[in-house]
């Protein structure tokens, strides 16, 4: 028995449906008007950057320059020579390297420890006086920091005469200024931070029996990461930079840091070697960027999260 096929009427198709649609034509704005409404935010942001990298260039283009001078600078030195950098390790340069660590490493983890234990305090518990001494430490802030000079010099002098280890002219002294100075701002900073966390979890950690060492270590500071990372890497660059401080400070060459040691090079008028300057400034500018670089994930949460709520 054989099967009988049906025939097959052929479909007919649309003529429109089986051409191809084709792409939208791009409208081109003529170049006035593109230049008017996108083309001059390009340009400001192309000058922005320029304006910022030129001192980046012309730091490292002096760096190499041999000659070592303002006046025959060139913004490709020619020849390249590293004449500079023989010249800066001549001196106990790593010995202002690792003075400069050393203060700037623990002036930021101490800065952090204390910073968050007063702005956890000041977040999650209430007392007599905690509006009068939050007011008393941002009022601290606004005054110039070269006005405590005198007065953190003659502290230093007599606190020297009972602890050498922490008085003038030693690291120590200086990271405690350090540590006392970065106090107020940062506390105001990761409080409106951790005024961001929930106060809940603290109530059911409270029933569950823990205490408040163990809330602020196991809970809060697992949370607040961002800020922490933001006030390590402030509190760092400020140790690393700064020269009034330090230059009064300490006075002999064995315990200067990076900025007091460079300044060497510059302190004289018409001998002034901005080659061996420039060749530290950028090796001083290696541990900034390398951290910055590792922290940079929590730098924009860091410091937009704690102006939500304050």
């Amino acid at each position: 028995m054989t099967s009988v096929r049906e025939p097959t009427t052929p479909t007919k198709t649309d003529p429109l449906e089986a051409q191809p649609t084709p792409p939208p034509q791009e409208r081109r704005l003529p170049f006035s008007r593109w230049m008017g409404q996108v083309g001059w935010r390009y340009l400001v942001g192309l000058l922005g950057l320029l304006f910022a990298l030129f001192p980046v260039v012309w730091s490292v283009s002096a760096a190499f320059n041999p000659t070592g001078s303002l006046a025959a600078q060139q913004l490709i030195p020619d020849p390249v020579s590293t004449v500079n950098f023989q010249e800066l390790f001549a001196r106990p340069f790593w010995r202002w390297f690792s003075n400069s660590m050393i203060v700037g490493i623990s002036a930021s983890v101490g800065t952090v420890f204390l910073t968050a234990m007063s702005a956890f305090v000041y977040s999650r518990m209430r007392f007599r006086g905690r509006q009068l001494s939050l007011l008393g430490l941002l009022l601290l802030q606004m005054l110039p920091q070269f006005l405590a000079i005198v007065a953190l010099f003659l502290i230093m002098i007599e606190l020297g005469r009972f602890f050498p280890e922490i008085g003038l002219n030693s690291l120590g002294g200086l990271i405690l200024i350090y540590l006392g100075g970065a106090l107020g701002l940062n506390t105001w900073l990761m409080k409106g931070f951790f005024d961001s966390v929930p106060k809940e979890l603290d109530e059911s950690a409270k029933v569950d029996g823990a205490s408040h060492a163990q809330i602020f270590f196991t809970i809060i500071l697992p949370l607040v990461k961002p800020i922490l990372a933001i006030v390590a890497l402030f509190s760092f660059i400020i140790a690393l930079n700064d020269f009034l401080v330090q230059s009064v400070l300490l006075t002999s060459e064995e315990v200067y840091t990076l900025p007091v040691g460079l300044y060497l090079f510059i302190d004289q008028d018409y001998g002034a070697r901005w080659g061996p300057f420039a060749a530290g400034a950028l090796i001083t500018a290696i541990p900034v960027v390398l951290l910055f670089l590792s922290l940079q994930r929590y730098i924009v949460s860091g410091l937009t999260a704690g102006s939500v709520k304050g």
